[in-house]
């Protein structure tokens, strides 16, 4: 497990940059953490760092939130048997189900269209509702701590 403190928002969202750089296509990122914990600050973070330039907000109402990533060229040629990074994710998808009822909702809204699957990353929020749908799926877990004033404890493991 690797544990990062930040203590801001643009610290915490800082450390999303540099962590997109390692997401690969078909991860599932859970992020748990009690409300306000700085999930949402964290997705800004990974998006900026995917190249997305659209205003990322938490979809706690619509529950999904899909952006396309612009194909950018690889920092440099993959070496024979690797595969290039960012160039080849398409799709950012961003799930919170906080008000979820029940794994259906997302069924009924296209889910299994994005989750894990190739081109995608999915990042979900309060993932616990929806664990029997991540079964199989390439998952990548950060809990968010509160720590003093602006302070964040990251833990990532997978």
């Amino acid at each position: 497990m690797k544990k990062i403190t930040t203590h801001s928002d643009q610290e915490t969202k800082d450390f999303g940059k540099k962590f997109a750089s390692s997401l690969r296509s078909g991860d599932v990122v859970c992020l748990y953490g009690e409300l306000g914990a700085g999930k949402t600050t964290l997705v800004k973070g990974i998006a900026e760092g995917l190249g997305i330039k659209d205003d990322i907000t938490s979809p706690t109402f619509t529950l999904m939130n899909v952006y396309q990533i612009e194909p950018t060229p690889p920092r440099r040629p993959p070496a024979r048997g690797e595969s290039p990074t960012n160039y080849k994710l398409q799709t950012l998808v961003h799930i919170d189900t906080y008000r979820l009822k029940n794994e259906r909702e997302l069924l009924d809204i296209g889910v299994e269209d994005y989750l894990g699957q190739p081109g995608t990353v999915t990042i979900v929020e309060w993932p616990e509702k929806v664990e029997g749908l991540l079964k199989n799926k390439k998952v990548i877990k950060i809990t968010l701590e509160h720590g003093e004033k602006d302070e964040r404890t990251i833990n990532l493991s997978s």
